[in-house]
């Protein structure tokens, strides 16, 4: 096996429990070179059989033993090989936070852009078939990550062969046949280079009270979190614990128990987050909770003054301020072919401008990118399932042909064509920055730390005047079309000081700036 890859070793059990995830916990001890000694959780699955999967973060031989009593094989090794192909993941490891905690890395340093795709539905409801197809069509256009659910949830009742992750009734009893399906979707997203981003309890519901985040206790959630956890932990993943929820207030402490519990200090973990309903900010509450290691917002899918402010100005624009410092992504902004809040179809236009205001109003680090038929997994017109306000939805094949996701191909190639891990937002480059009622002109304008590159995106601006005091020495300046990635020279010579530039035409723009 690989460095970075996973080891799986099956586990048979002393006897059949009644309630396997409680009435025993079995760990394993890993040791690896240099003296490493890691710990992780095996699982149940089915009748007498357990696993253990550790992912390896060095090259060379390991052993293990097994630290429960009377399960087989008590001890066993295996050798780490260095990978050598194309797979990013494999060759440099899971992403984790930068040193100074603004961004992802990926284990050997290497800067890592989030860029997700949301299929809730997606490993849920697709065949093994489907979702291969899927995913090479995003990891083609540079995609970087998949958000997906893991249990049955308000608009997903069952899997593709009518199994539940999980029932209740006298306990919480887990499925490990559903898991096992699951298995395979994790495997593929891993194969493609991508990370898997899955939602562990949704915690929004519906009238049948089917989501684990609302419908469990919080010692349930947690067994079931845990669980997933266990199962999951040794691959590339990014674990969203819960998804959709109202975390402010009475709730707060819920949540931050079910974290403490599910992720506790001092066990090796992938990165958590927390996925909050639309235009809310419950992250000030959160800001000393030690497994919390960014910030996830949902500037969610309108078309009014109210949303475009909120995503401009609030949003990850005011979490990236809290201490400690930590990534902020927005990870539901306007889905494309969704109906937003006031009955418009959403467009590739305000897919971009969400996307670009959610970005460069903080330290960048990502964006996830959503399309309406996909997230729902529709394979024929309709309106999904508990969401009749959002309009129908086009299929899953033809949600993956437009333009917006394209456009986050563009984005990538914008953003991987400068030091991006710098940037950080800068109104002081706008020499004027006059807003008009409806705030359809809101600039959002950023600059590197060092002052020898700014990115600037104009939502309809014909005309941008701009205070380039700051930067250091003459700009080169370039309008590059969000839609085809198309440069052309914005001047003809050097620029310093106060300017005045006209764009293209009256659509949306990128002026891309940098040292001479």
């Amino acid at each position: 096996m690989y460095r970075y890859g996973y080891f799986e070793q099956a586990l048979r059990a002393p006897q059949e429990y009644a309630d396997p995830l409680r009435d025993v916990r079995v760990e394993v001890e890993f040791q690896g070179p240099k003296r490493t000694q890691v710990r992780v959780p095996a699982f149940w699955d089915g009748g007498r059989t357990w696993r253990v999967r550790f992912s390896p973060e060095r090259a060379g031989s390991w052993k293990f033993r097994v630290l429960a009593s009377g399960f087989t094989p008590t001890e066993g090794s295996f050798r780490a090989r260095e990978y050598k192909g194309p797979n990013l993941l494999l060759r440099c490891g899971a992403p984790r936070l930068s040193r100074n905690r603004r961004y992802f890395v990926l284990g050997d340093g290497t800067p890592w852009f989030w860029l997700a795709d949301t299929a809730w539905n997606g490993a849920l409801l697709s065949t093994d078939l489907e979702w291969r197809e899927y995913l090479a069509n995003r990891a083609a256009k540079n995609f970087t990550a998949v958000q997906f659910v893991l249990t049955q949830w308000r608009a997903g009742r069952q899997d593709e062969l009518g199994q539940v992750a999980f029932t209740t009734g006298a306990r919480l009893a887990v499925n490990p046949l559903f898991f096992q399906r699951m298995d395979k979707k994790f495997a593929a997203v891993a194969e493609k280079g991508l990370v898997a981003a899955p939602v562990l309890l949704w915690a929004l519901t519906s009238k049948d009270n089917e989501s684990p985040g609302v419908a469990l206790s919080e010692e349930d959630a947690s067994a079931l979190a845990g669980y997933m956890v266990a199962r999951y932990g040794a691959m590339p993943v990014v674990w969203i614990l819960g998804g959709d929820g109202d975390y402010r207030g009475k709730n707060a402490e819920r949540w931050k128990k079910i974290g403490r519990t599910v992720f506790p200090e001092g066990r090796p973990r992938r990165l958590v987050t927390m996925h909050p309903r639309g235009m809310q900010d419950p992250w000030p509450e959160f800001q000393d909770e030690p497994w919390l290691d960014f910030l996830m917002y949902q500037s969610g899918h309108g078309g009014d003054a109210r949303k475009w402010r909120w995503n401009a100005t609030q949003g990850t624009a005011l979490g990236w301020k809290l201490e400690p410092p930590r990534p902020v992504i927005d990870g539901e902004p306007n889905y494309e072919g969704h109906v937003s809040y006031a009955g418009k179809r959403i467009d590739a236009y305000a897919v971009r401008r969400a996307a670009y205001y959610s970005l460069l109003a903080a330290p960048v680090a990502g964006i996830t990118y959503g399309a309406h038929g996909i997230w729902y997994w529709a394979r024929k017109k309709e309106v999904p399932l508990d969401h009749p306000r959002s309009g129908e939805a086009d299929p899953w094949r033809e949600c993956v042909t437009y333009p917006g996701s394209n456009h986050m191909r563009m984005l990538r190639q914008v953003f991987d064509s400068l030091p991006w891990w710098e940037l950080r937002p800068d109104r002081t480059l706008l020499a004027e920055d006059s807003v008009d009622e409806g705030f359809t002109n809101y600039i959002m304008p950023s600059r590197t730390e060092k002052g020898d590159a700014a990115l600037i995106y104009l939502p309809a601006n014909p005309v941008v005047k701009l205070n380039l005091r700051g930067l250091r020495g003459p700009m080169e300046a370039f309008w590059v079309d969000p839609r085809t990635g198309r440069r052309t020279a914005a001047a003809q010579e050097g620029l310093a000081g106060e300017v005045e530039l006209r764009a293209p035409d009256n659509q949306d723009w990128l002026l891309l700036l940098r040292r001479r």
